[in-house]
């Protein structure tokens, strides 16, 4: 059969690989054509557009580059027309994806959603669309399918959470092998995980090496997402303790002893490897003032959302300064606020039940009707 999928971001990159490996192994013959990165490119088939072109983030970013996205729309639907896919393939990326979905249906092409939009913080009115639009949607976190099938009559597949197979499949890689090739000495790691867009990165890491200074006994790795260049992030190696590594990210936190994440998929990354972290989140000023009025959430970060409690402390917008984020860092430094955390994240692995998101959506979207 002839998949096309669209991810729009790197944890739909992630994600769609998966899927794409557990697809080819119920069909072997499938063909793949997608909108995605370099992770999908390394299964097969042939990338349309890389997610870095996609990617952006907050209101006002997409307000000033809405030339450029319905651009990609219109040529998005031109290209689906052509390849005539057997099964369309939605991984997250709402805006973008609803869009396209809306058109799909018209068409009489059959929408599978892996990995729905979050309804359930805002635009809760979009479950009409949804309703309209989706034939199959996939869930991975367990309080979508109440919120779907109970709250709004729309039978969805929970599927658990993919990260748990990108995750199972890693190959743990030695402490000391790791920090001898990447030129690191054998004081513990604290990870820098400051997100994938541009617009994000320069934001974030401005603050979070601002405290490096104050923890000699500790050094500081920036976890560089591959689609951005070195040449990018030299500006904030500005330290002999602050160290960059790129497209090692799992690598990095398997031996890191605390993480500062940019809010995202990497925060519940970071948990799932046990890591104590700091969450954090500073976005346009603007952008932030309309989100705050529309968005119904207790939480930013996915870990406390799953756990419905505060796991992890979370620093937004203007708590997000040098003296809060050193002294948060501080406690989870901290042996007894470790031993807390660590047994949150036992209790949070077990409410995402266990690998197979992929293999089980593999087979879902394969026999779909």
């Amino acid at each position: 059969m002839k998949y096309y999928i669209i991810a729009g971001e790197a944890s739909g990159d992630l994600h769609g690989a998966n899927l794409m490996k557990s697809i080819v192994k119920k069909d072997p013959k499938a063909e793949f054509r997608f909108w995605g990165g370099d992770r999908m490119q390394q299964v097969g088939g042939t990338i349309v557009k890389h997610y870095r072109d996609l990617a952006f983030m907050g209101f006002w970013e997409v307000i000033t580059n809405l030339k450029t996205i319905l651009r990609n729309i219109h040529f998005c639907k031109k290209d689906i027309e052509n390849y005539q896919p057997d099964k369309l393939i939605f991984i997250d990326y709402p805006g973008f994806n609803m869009r396209i979905a809306k058109w799909a249906k018209q068409q009489k092409i059959q929408t599978n959603y892996y990995i729905s939009p979050q309804i359930w913080a805002w635009k809760e009115n979009r479950i009409k669309d949804i309703k309209r639009d989706i034939d199959n949607m996939y869930v991975i976190l367990p309080f979508e399918k109440d919120f779907y099938e109970k709250k709004h009559q729309f039978p969805v597949h929970f599927v658990g959470h993919p990260l748990l197979d990108a995750i199972s499949q890693y190959e743990k890689i030695d402490e000391i092998t790791f920090k001898k090739e990447n030129g690191l000495d054998n004081r513990p790691i604290i990870a820098l995980l400051p997100g994938s867009r541009k617009q994000e990165i320069a934001k974030m890491l401005s603050i979070m090496t601002s405290i490096t200074e104050s923890y000699n006994d500790y050094q500081f790795v920036i976890a560089g997402a591959p689609s951005q260049e070195f040449s990018f992030y030299k500006q904030f190696i500005n330290t002999e303790n602050i160290h960059f590594v790129s497209g090692k990210t799992y690598d990095l936190l398997s031996v890191s002893t605390a993480a500062i994440v940019t809010s995202g998929t990497a925060t519940l990354e970071t948990a799932l490897f046990n890591v104590p972290e700091v969450v954090c989140y500073k976005g346009n000023w603007l952008s932030y003032q309309i989100a705050k009025r529309i968005i119904n959430l207790k939480y930013i970060s996915l870990v406390n959302l799953i756990m419905d409690k505060p796991v992890v402390t979370e620093l937004i917008q203007n708590e997000l300064n040098k003296a809060n984020l050193k002294a948060e860092l501080d406690k989870i430094l901290d042996s007894n606020h470790r031993e807390k955390i660590l047994k949150d994240y036992s209790e949070l692995r077990k409410k995402l039940g266990g690998s197979g998101a992929s293999d089980r959506t593999a087979e879902l979207i394969i026999n779909s009707k």
